[in-house]
């Protein structure tokens, strides 16, 4: 039990920092896009290329963050349904959703991962490569795999338990 208490401490731990890192992005990006307004508005002067580094700098933050808003539990869910079943029927309903959730975002981590190795092309202002910001999209999906093997084996327990 201990081994998979670390593990699960450290992909928490490191899903947390992915999400601070792209939390840290979005102070350049309110400042870039501040500038570019008042630039706009001012002297009728865009910073060349904000739109494009903002909508990368975006991704960034959102793939970054997919796998933290899932372990804090910050996703969107509908609970109506299962507000009034038994708690292991709502541990079984947990599992099926779980499972069924993995098997789409592995899809997604291993199309990521194939998509990205294979880009070649460059954003169209700043020719900015594109295959990082879609390696994020494999990262993202791995992080958030590891989130939901934690949540299967939590619903697992629950669901054995008497």
């Amino acid at each position: 039990m201990m081994p998979w208490a670390t593990a699960r401490r450290t992909i928490q731990w490191l899903t947390y920092g992915l999400c601070f890192i792209g939390m840290f992005l979005l102070l350049p990006m309110m400042l870039l896009t501040t500038t570019d307004v008042i630039g706009r508005a001012v002297w009728s002067r865009p910073i060349p290329g904000t739109v494009e580094v903002s909508s990368y700098m975006l991704a960034v933050f959102v793939l970054l963050g997919v796998a933290y808003t899932h372990q804090v539990k910050g996703h969107v869910r509908v609970s109506i349904l299962v507000a009034r079943v038994p708690e292991r029927a709502k541990a079984l309903l947990d599992v099926i959703t779980t499972l069924m959730s993995l098997g789409i975002i592995v899809l997604l981590a291993w199309q990521g991962w194939v998509v990205a190795i294979d880009e070649r092309t460059v954003s169209d202002m700043l020719r900015i490569p594109q295959w990082p910001f879609r390696m994020l999209v494999s990262l993202a999906g791995f992080f958030l795999t590891l989130e939901l093997v934690i949540d299967l084996s939590t619903n697992l327990r629950k669901l054995l338990r008497r």
